[in-house]
């Protein structure tokens, strides 16, 4: 009798390589899966790792653009962030990534599909409600969620010892006091020493960025072209002009990560309500969605911005974070944020240096919101200032009945 499939998320690293061979134990014909979504990692190295293991196959998905275009660009549109800091760097990837297990579970007919994700953090949400999504009759099997994987692999030194009986070659012993999750858009640092948060992250925790007080002596300067919101074109400091959407945005990161640009060091709210303190570089998609957000200051109408503000950027960001995305709020919510865009069509001229990024000047060759005339202190132009007296009366009606009843009553405004 053939044996069933589980088509498994696999990195290559300790605890993946360990459920690889669990799973095997517990009597699974395992299907690895590899998302290349822009991280550094010999894929070929862990795909033979999984292999020897004994795995029945592994796959190798290239997943960068789809995640850049389809993810990044998107939130690049909407100025998605969480909570005021967190360019959802981890969230973004997640949904790409799920997809593409599916895909690769539904190719070698298997009945369930299998994480390493932890018990307490954001992504086993995120993978699952996507999982049963896309393929509502999906098994999910989620090894650090159930008591005979985790009360027998209780630590690290439990899965080194597992290994060793099992013959996982495992490259080091000694492990990094904290976790690390990369891709194109980002890099996040989490758990170990970094669960004190008054302790401060160590200069060579950061992987991605220059440290901005090491970062060069000179600013490096370029130029942003967006259509519609997406970021069409790069022009760099000597001339040479990106338009290639992965190109483009592996050429903002390594600009970005060459004046240490996209640090930050935060507590958030996890989805399942724990807190959790990270640290995230976010390079080149920091100087993307700033370029973005000052070109809306030039060519966006004020009660559309407004609107988009309060609703389709605090919700979508939401949307991502919580592993939301395959749902149809997420739909409605792209669908305004693609009618938002359709006058955010200029270039920004932005600098980076020691860690800042600094927009210099923008333009744009199609809208014409901003009118210099109109708006200069030198000249009158079409807009009369005598004009704004009724606009002042008009405005102050409701703040007269205000102050009129706070002076009654005695109060102090």
């Amino acid at each position: 009798m053939a044996k069933e499939k589980v088509c498994l998320a696999y990195s290559g690293g300790l605890d993946t390589s360990c459920i690889l061979a669990w799973l095997i134990e517990k009597g699974y014909d395992v299907v690895c899966f590899m998302a290349d979504v822009g991280q550094e990692e010999d894929f070929e190295a862990a795909k033979a790792k999984a292999l020897k293991i004994g795995a029945v196959a592994c796959y190798v998905e290239d997943l960068r653009r789809e995640f850049i275009e389809e993810l990044c660009f998107p939130a690049v549109q909407c100025n998605a962030i969480y909570e005021n800091v967190y360019l959802l760097g981890t969230s973004l990837a997640r949904p790409v990534i799920a997809r593409s297990q599916i895909k690769v579970a539904q190719k070698e007919g298997c009945v369930a599909v299998s994480h390493g994700c932890t018990g307490k953090g954001n992504d086993q949400v995120r993978f699952e409600l996507a999982f049963y999504a896309l393929q509502p009759s999906i098994k999910v099997i989620a090894p650090w969620r159930l008591p005979e994987f985790y009360e027998r692999f209780a630590g690290r030194n439990d899965l080194l010892d597992y290994a060793e009986k099992a013959g996982i070659p495992v490259s080091s012993t000694k492990s990094k006091p904290w976790s690390m999750d990369e891709n194109l858009a980002h890099c996040s640092y989490e758990a170990g020493i970094l669960e004190d948060p008054d302790v401060t992250a160590p200069s060579d925790m950061w992987k991605l960025t220059v440290d901005p007080l090491k970062a060069p002596d000179a600013p490096e300067d370029f130029t942003l072209v967006f259509e519609k919101g997406l970021p069409k074109k790069l022009i760099t400091s000597k001339g040479k002009t990106i338009t290639d959407a992965v190109e483009l945005f592996l050429e903002a990161n390594a600009i970005a990560r060459r004046h240490g640009v996209g640090r930050i060091d935060i507590v958030e709210n996890r989805f399942i309500g724990l807190k959790s303190r990270g640290c995230y570089e976010t390079p080149g998609l920091t100087c993307l969605r700033s370029a973005h957000i000052d070109l809306e200051g030039l060519v966006l109408d004020r009660e559309v911005r407004a609107l988009r503000d309060q609703f389709v950027t605090f919700n979508y960001a939401k949307i991502l974070y919580n592993g939301l995305y395959f749902s149809p709020e997420r739909e409605f919510l792209e669908e305004s944020i693609v009618a938002s865009q359709k006058n955010v069509n200029g270039q920004v001229r932005c600098r980076v240096y020691k860690g800042s990024f600094i927009v210099l000047g923008r333009s744009s060759e199609t809208e014409k919101l901003y009118d210099a005339s109109e708006s200069s202190m030198d000249e009158i132009g079409a807009f009369s200032p005598d004009a704004t007296t009724g606009f002042i009366a008009v405005q102050a009606i409701r703040l007269k009945k205000y102050g009129e009843a706070k002076a009654e009553k005695g109060e102090r405004l």
